[in-house]
């Protein structure tokens, strides 16, 4: 876990107070409520208790014109095709509509674009392809809205185009018969915030003239997908699908999803937002990442519980090799950060031959988790190099690269993730680009946000009941996070063949246990007796016919951290390793402090990550991360197979000025020593 800025939520308990006794909720599902907006009692109750409130659909532009022209087409018996996406919101919102079409015995079928090569959204051969094959009507979902050439191909071809889009639009919206975008400069629909398929919903609704209340039920199980995988913003009416969408999951979901649930090895009567967020969402998404998403889109539409199931393993067996793509991908990508000191950058832009374009995205985001960095992945094929983008929070993606656009080919996205391509030998100078403009615009640091501060004798079942009353959890509405902070760390234990740690921890007069996944015995930097900091989700769980407190922890830290000097200092020990300027006497280290750290990895092999923790509390970071590099280099230490950072035996008594790096940091802080 990457160091990060730990950020307690304000709060006023007062506030909180008045609004648990008015709401008559539990006082900490207030508070927190409370820190992240809902001050108002009927807006609380409306975000926790109430049924379905949707936009009305007709008030979404262009969308009474679109349903009255698929109507007609309909009923003339002419053929329509839906063109789809690769992405879950694009599978899921071409299911939608296709089985809502062939509901009305609608002569239609379906073309998704491949990833690999088409890219995404309309083209002018598959427009041409359509064309052929007799298509009088194309209806595009979660795509079309930038799509102008290949519109009025269309239209030359004697086909009509009807555009469902939430993308962003161009200043002149394409030629087609109707654009429905809730984007759209004239567009007076309340909630905006929609995915594709929630766009293809409110057509729906438009053509049976019914409210969306109405058919909820019917879609709710496939739209959660899609407002999940989507990343859409958990209020208003993608909180009412979410919670219907669950409810469907679990007692009548279409037979292509309870396959799913069944394959993913998921327990029906605990789905909730995170499931369908890690356990169905990645699935219905390596379909299009590793071979054909037609492959989910048949799953979805499928009413054979035997043919289910047979694709929803192929899928699952995707989704197995997307995960080995992408860990083979994220250990060749760190190998190149590590040894070309990418790491020390502001954008971390990392390019390898022939990556898998279906992950990449995947693995960017991994890279920007480990190193506290936006971060883009390039797969270089030949001249042509194709990447995807992820950001941390404060720091513009989408406007750094637009920074760059000279250099690009093309390029899109926004503020938190994008996609671009460009020549191969260009790179190179993308890279010094973007970070001339992440300089420029001031180090942002990763952060932590935590809900509040809490006891730990407060750790109870009645806490992981209450805070149930928040669930969806999603995007704008994360699962509460906790700080506990001083506690003792008691007791290691390895769980899961060494996979994952239980950890017990005491403070005053309690104890408690929480899991740390991901991490084994010899990568966790921790020992008894240390006294940390925890960043903690809480949930129930259901074991042995009991529920129980399970206490997860997201981040971990040793006690004492002093978060603006942290952050000050890696700033400046980034600057120093990627060549900017800076006050580099702020970490220059004393011959007492380097001597300081050697006599600790003297005593014992140690991780460095502990050293880091240990000594960046003692003396700065900036100042323990030269020390290490100049012990490294005058080989008085080393780092062995096994992580651990040990002393050299025989190891000669050596000059700090024979360390290049302990030269030029004097040299850089203009210090004579």
């Amino acid at each position: 876990m990457g160091m990060k800025k730990w950020l307690v939520n304000d709060y006023d308990k007062v506030l909180a107070k008045q609004l648990a006794l008015e709401c008559d909720i539990d006082p900490i599902v207030a508070l927190i409520a409370s820190a992240r907006g809902y001050t108002d009692p009927m807006e609380l109750e409306e975000f926790l208790y109430a049924e379905p409130n949707f936009t009305d659909p007709k008030d979404t532009a262009d969308i009474i014109k679109a349903a009255d022209i698929i109507n007609a087409v309909i009923e003339n018996g002419d053929k329509i095709a839906v063109y789809g996406d690769y992405d879950c919101d694009g599978v899921t919102a071409t299911a939608v509509l296709i089985r809502y079409l062939r509901s009305r015995n609608a002569d239609a079928v379906y073309y998704i674009p491949s990833r690999f090569d088409e890219g995404y959204g309309m083209n002018c051969e598959s427009v041409k392809y359509l064309a052929q094959n007799g298509v009088k009507l194309i209806i595009t979902v979660d795509n079309g809205i930038k799509c102008h050439k290949e519109i009025e191909l269309a239209n030359s071809l004697g086909v009509d185009v009807v555009v469902t889009d939430h993308h962003l639009p161009d200043d002149i919206l394409p030629s087609a018969a109707a654009v429905v975008d809730p984007h759209r400069a004239d567009d007076v629909s309340e909630f905006k915030q929609i995915c594709g398929a929630e766009v293809v919903f409110r057509l729906i609704c438009v053509m049976e003239n019914k409210e969306p209340e109405e058919l909820l039920s019917d879609y709710a199980d496939i739209l959660s997908l899609a407002v999940v995988g989507d990343i859409m913003p958990v209020t208003a009416e993608n909180r009412s699908i979410i919670k219907y969408g669950i409810e469907k999951l679990k007692n009548n979901a279409f037979i292509g999803l309870s396959a799913l649930i069944n394959i993913a090895g998921l327990d029906k009567k605990n789905i909730n937002a995170s499931k369908i967020a890690f356990g169905l969402v990645p699935r219905i998404n390596a379909a299009g990442r590793m071979g054909k998403a037609d492959r989910a889109v048949e799953l979805l539409l499928s009413d054979n519980m035997m043919e289910a199931l047979t694709i929803a393993d192929e899928i699952d067996k995707e989704n197995s090799l997307r995960q080995a793509t992408e860990k083979k991908i994220f250990e060749e990508a760190v190998s190149i950060i590590e040894k070309s000191n990418l790491k020390y950058d502001r954008v971390i832009v990392v390019s390898g031959e022939n990556w898998h374009h279906g992950v990449v995205g995947i693995v960017a985001s991994k890279i920007s988790e480990k190193y506290g960095a936006p971060s883009i992945l390039l797969s270089c094929d030949g001249e042509t190099a194709i990447g995807s983008g992820r950001s941390i929070e404060g720091f513009s993606l989408y406007d750094s690269i637009k920074f760059c656009e000279d250099l690009l080919d093309k390029f899109g996205g926004h503020s938190q993730a994008a996609g671009l391509t460009l020549k191969s030998e260009k790179i190179d100078e993308f890279r010094i680009k973007i970070n001339e403009f992440a300089k420029q615009n001031g180090y942002v640091a990763p952060e932590i946000k935590l809900d509040c501060k809490l006891n730990p004798s407060a750790l109870t079942i009645d806490l992981a009941f209450a805070i149930e009353m928040l669930e969806p959890y999603g995007e704008g509405n994360k699962p509460p996070l906790f700080g506990l902070f001083g506690v003792k760390l008691e007791r290691i234990t390895p769980i899961a063949n060494g996979k994952h740690l239980r950890l017990l921890f005491s403070k005053n007069e309690t104890t408690f246990q929480c899991l740390l996944f991901g991490v084994t015995p010899d990568n966790f930097c921790f020992e008894v007796s240390d006294i940390l900091d925890l960043a903690v989700n809480v949930e129930s769980n259901f074991y042995r016919e009991e529920y129980n407190i399970s206490v997860q922890i997201k981040a971990m830290r040793l006690s004492g951290v002093d978060d603006e000097k942290l952050f000050k200092d890696i700033e400046i020990f980034n600057d120093f390793f990627a060549e900017k300027e800076n006050d580099f006497a702020l970490i220059c280290p004393t011959r007492e402090e380097v001597g300081e750290i050697y006599r600790f990895i003297f005593e014992t092999p140690v991780l460095p990550d502990r050293v880091k923790y240990i000594f960046t509390n003692k003396i700065g970071f900036g100042k323990t991360g030269i020390a290490l590099k100049t012990l490294l280099e005058l080989g008085l230490i080393e780092i062995r197979k096994d992580g651990k950072l040990s002393s050299v035996l025989g190891a000669s008594k050596t000059a700090l000025t024979n360390s290049d790096t302990y030269k030029k940091i004097l040299e850089r802080s203009g210090n004579n020593e």
